[in-house]
């Protein structure tokens, strides 16, 4: 039975993991998305352009 307690805690871990992501994949998107999007663009508008005006 020692494998079996060895097994458990990376199991739980695993398991924890996989929903961890699949939270965060379902939770993309949303109402919320376009702005986020919009936010991004300029921040990397601002990168590309060498601005600093945070």
């Amino acid at each position: 039975m020692d494998y079996v307690s060895a097994l458990v805690p990376p199991v739980v871990m695993a398991v924890f993991f996989i929903g961890v992501v699949r939270v965060i994949v379902k939770t993309q998107g949303g109402a919320a998305k376009a702005k986020e999007d919009a936010a991004v663009d300029a921040a990397l508008a601002r990168a590309e352009r060498g601005g600093s005006d945070v």
